[in-house]
């Protein structure tokens, strides 16, 4: 719990819930929860001008996108390999990731969540921030 008032990262408050299978059953994360985990954890590993998009009156395939990129293919796979096992620590599991190797457009689908983590390059090229631009975007702390 906060006691100087301010209020809890996604991740400072996963990583407080109770542990253990019971707990990790009872606890699932929402989507919003998720997306605002994901991006979290990368805003703390230096990720550039991540935003979540909500997508749920728009579109069937996912509820949210973590859009964010690294400031060179290096950065791109780091952010992307710790990503993985932050997740992974705080039980969540993605069902894919594509494009870790290559560093420019990494995706990881985590179901109700899609994270997209691009090279600055790919991200203006794709601009999915325009392309879903009827989308609200969702504040980070």
């Amino acid at each position: 719990m906060p006691t100087s008032g301010r209020t809890q990262s996604p991740a400072e408050a996963v990583a407080q819930a109770p542990a253990g299978p019971k707990s990790a059953r009872k606890r699932a994360l929402s989507s919003r929860q998720k997306a605002r985990l994901a991006a979290s954890l990368l805003g703390a590993k230096k990720a550039q001008r991540p935003v979540i998009l909500d997508l749920r009156k728009l579109t069937l395939i996912t509820d949210y996108f973590v859009i964010c990129h690294g400031i060179s293919e290096v950065h791109v796979r780091a952010l992307a390999k710790d990503l993985a096992e932050q997740l992974k620590a705080h039980g969540v599991k993605p069902s894919s990731a594509e494009g870790v190797a290559d560093g420019r457009w990494v995706l990881f689908d985590l179901g109700d969540v899609i994270v997209h983590i691009f090279a600055a390059l790919e991200r203006g090229f794709y601009d999915l921030e325009r392309l879903w631009g009827d989308a609200p975007r969702v504040e980070l702390e």
